[in-house]
């Protein structure tokens, strides 16, 4: 009980929630009709258009496999009939679709903040922002070289570039909920727990009154999935909390902690190990358990090497991101894969190119924090 009676974490399954409601609501066809109308057509613009979508996708919800689900549901249609192969777009939108991790709001942050206090959640959220920007814009290099380079969507000339105003005006609903969820956060309006009941409302009037695609079927749908997917979350929580407990209580940490100190291995190299084990660990555990397992255990590290809470935190969830799309387990990759109906193996001659993308970005946050750090500090979080 004490590990989930945290008032942080009751922001968790309303975002599960808004996640499940937008996806329900018809904000990602409007959302895609949108990218479309500014991106135009030709080789490789249907992959950048699902990159987009699905990073403001994150702004939305914060849950990888749900954006995967939504914006895989839009466009894998529309690539198969430009000619897109089926591999290759699941592995784009199932590596797009981990950048809702880093962009504001994530589940993955609001853990974190659990279980490492020095970290708030609005600071997480600002810290996030730059570092999902940028892999987001990382993944689009390689999808558009690969589509030019293997001549993939042939039939985009054929797909109808939607008036830019009508699309504008369609999407706008959408377009808002990150500016109502990050700015009344911003503002003092609310918490990141009152700002993911809003948003569950928000999406709600969008999907029931505004674009009149959400029934009480569609609802009840909603509050089933998230449901079981935070009923899910909050076991693992609770169970891992006793683990946690259990480092703390033995001592395990403290004698780990003080053998890397006292080997000389210094900050770099400790963190390039952390690195390389945590991307390992990310093709066989899921990100909540990564967290809930390795966290209890790298604080003192972070403590002793004096490491920013707030920058670590930001690198440990970019790892599980690239986790997401990565092989075997790939929870983003099993997603798409399923509803572009391939084998999860025929993606990984793609995915090569997006986590060798990601590993750019990694490298470039660790040589030079301030890349997360500069925006929570601008705003005063």
């Amino acid at each position: 009980y004490a590990g989930i009676a945290k008032y942080p974490l009751l922001a968790l399954p309303m975002f599960v929630l808004v996640g499940a409601v937008f996806d329900r609501s018809g904000v990602a066809q409007r959302l895609v009709q949108f990218a479309l109308a500014i991106v135009g057509r030709g080789p490789g613009m249907l992959p950048m258009v699902a990159i987009g979508v699905a990073m403001f996708m994150g702004g939305i919800s914060g849950s990888g496999p749900a954006s995967a689900a939504a914006v895989g549901g839009v466009m894998l249609a529309s690539m198969a009939r430009a000619g897109y192969p089926p591999a290759y777009s699941a592995s784009v939108i199932g590596a797009a679709a981990a950048t809702d991790i880093l962009i504001p709001p994530s589940i993955a942050f609001i853990v974190y903040s659990v279980m490492v206090p020095g970290a708030s959640v609005p600071a997480l959220f600002a810290a996030g922002l730059v570092p999902g920007v940028l892999a987001g814009c990382a993944l689009i290099v390689p999808a558009v070289w690969l589509a030019r380079r293997n001549r993939f969507g042939a039939g985009e000339a054929n797909i109808e570039r939607p008036p830019f105003l009508r699309a504008l005006r369609e999407a706008t609903w959408g377009l808002f909920a990150p500016v109502l969820i990050l700015g009344g956060m911003r503002m003092g309006w609310f918490t990141p727990t009152e700002a993911a009941v809003v948003a569950v409302f928000y999406g709600l009037f969008i999907g029931v009154f505004v674009y009149r695609t959400m029934g009480v079927r569609e609802i009840v749908d909603s509050l089933i999935e998230s449901a079981e997917v935070s009923g899910v979350i909050m076991v693992v929580v609770a169970l891992a909390s006793i683990f946690a407990y259990a480092v703390s209580t033995l001592g395990i940490a403290d004698p780990l902690t003080r053998a890397i100190l006292d080997s000389g291995m210094g900050p770099w190299w400790a963190l390039a190990a952390i690195v390389a084990v945590l991307l390992v660990t990310g093709m066989v555990l899921d990100g909540i358990s990564i967290f809930l397992i390795f966290v209890p255990l790298l604080t003192p590290l972070m403590n002793g090497f004096g490491w920013d809470a707030v920058w670590f935190g930001v690198l440990l969830t970019y790892m599980v991101a690239i986790g997401q799309f990565t092989p075997p387990l790939a929870v983003n990759l099993m997603v798409s894969s399923r509803l572009a109906g391939v084998r999860i193996e025929q993606t990984v001659p793609w995915v090569i190119w997006f986590v060798f993308a990601m590993l750019v970005v990694l490298v470039a946050l660790i040589a030079v924090p301030e890349l997360s750090l500069w925006l929570p500090r601008a705003l005063n979080f």
